[in-house]
């Protein structure tokens, strides 16, 4: 049930990403990207990445999976890392934290959990724990809360997002 719960996310989260998201192949990611890559996670796998605008720069994001986890890393052009999503266990959030999740949504099912980093100048600071869940009455939510408690922000995830899970899933039977 829980690798299944994990599909789903993924999937969503694959669906959820901007249209102007295009894939990359691995070998043909800019070399300062790869090296930054390594160079923070040595030793992590490397799964896929994609390339985005992000106003009027390109960035590239770069899925890891470490020890059954997932690792988001945005990097420039230029190799320089700018935001990691880890996955995590809603066990090891911080007590404020879990009890915020908690206390917002009782009796919620956590599909992903996650602590996002933003990184300027090579220095890397905890900005908010973000997670996807599913509350008490069956809608589902991504909802992002500081590190000391407070619930940040939270967006019903519609059942648009479902349909193009599915578009997505058909793609990628396709390519099979």
């Amino acid at each position: 049930m829980r690798a299944m719960l994990c599909v789903v996310a993924v999937l969503v989260a694959v669906a959820a990403v901007r249209a102007d998201e295009e894939k990359v192949a691995l070998d043909k990611l800019p070399k300062a990207v790869t090296d930054a890559v390594v160079k923070r996670f040595p030793k992590v796998e490397m799964k896929e990445a994609s390339k985005e605008k992000d106003g009027d720069k390109v960035v590239f994001e770069v899925s890891l999976k470490k020890d059954g986890k997932n690792i988001d890393v945005t990097v420039t052009e230029a190799g320089a890392i700018t935001l990691i999503e880890q996955q995590i266990e809603f066990k090891d959030l911080p007590k404020a934290v879990a009890k915020a999740f908690e206390d917002k949504y009782p009796k919620a099912t956590y599909e992903i959990v996650e602590t996002v980093t933003k990184v300027a100048d090579g220095k890397e600071t905890l900005d908010y724990y973000e997670a996807t869940l599913v509350d008490a009455s069956k809608k589902k939510w991504e909802v992002e809360v500081t590190p000391d408690g407070k619930v940040k922000a939270a967006t019903e995830v519609k059942e648009e997002k479902k349909e193009e899970v599915k578009k997505e899933e058909k793609k990628e039977e396709k390519k099979k």
